[in-house]
């Protein structure tokens, strides 16, 4: 496995849903997994991935793959209107701690530019326009910057610890969709939320929960 430098979070390391979803499909089967990070993931970088554990060649750990288990972290839909009025107000437009993500960085024109803005009742919503290159990644992709944006405030930058992911079915390319994001709870430094990926005919395609650290 190797993440590639482009799908970057932070400018040096892997955004974390996309590496947590290389590493989950590495994993193969058809039970949902969760992924705790337990190192920002490298870029370029050869990976392996033995007993749940995803090593780097010194033989450090970087990830753990387990079970989740159920995943019912459905966030409910909002048509594309309301995602893209929400998306208009994206804070990281105006301020952003890693603007190069590929998934929500407002720098880059080859990313997906998802752009998760608030609701009136605190939820995120953001539409996705589907790459011409779609696979479990992408999706995992999708899932985790609009969970990580509800909680995210100026000043407050938070980091991806763990997620849990079941993907229902891919988007096609050139698909409209939308991304819902929702927080459950703060705990101390740890955040849990919620992201639901939705398609143009509304129907769920795939959920993750997540826990975000505070830097």
């Amino acid at each position: 496995m190797r993440i590639e430098s482009r799908y970057n979070g932070p400018p040096s390391s892997g955004n974390g849903g996309w590496s947590a979803g290389i590493f989950a499909a590495a994993a193969g089967g058809d039970a949902p997994v969760e992924v705790t990070l337990r190192r920002p993931p490298p870029l370029e970088t050869e990976l392996t991935l033995t007993d749940g554990e995803v090593r780097d060649p010194a033989g450090d750990l970087v990830a753990e793959v387990r079970p989740a288990g159920a995943i019912d972290a459905v966030v409910p839909p909002v048509d594309l209107a309301a995602a893209v009025a929400a998306a208009a107000h994206y804070p990281g437009l105006v301020e952003h701690p890693f603007p190069s993500c590929y998934v929500c960085g407002p720098q880059r024109t080859d990313g997906l530019r998802i752009f998760p803005g608030r609701l009136p009742d605190g939820r995120t919503a953001a539409p996705f326009r589907v790459p011409e290159r779609v696979s479990q990644a992408t999706v995992w992709a999708a899932l985790d910057c609009p969970g990580g944006w509800a909680v995210l405030a100026p000043g407050r930058p938070y980091l991806l610890g763990r997620i849990g992911a079941v993907v229902a079915a891919l988007p096609e390319p050139g698909d409209e969709c939308v991304v819902t994001g929702a927080l459950v709870r703060v705990d101390g430094r740890k955040a849990l939320v919620h992201t639901s990926l939705y398609g143009p005919d509304g129907v769920l395609l795939g959920a993750a929960r997540a826990t975000w650290i505070a830097r």
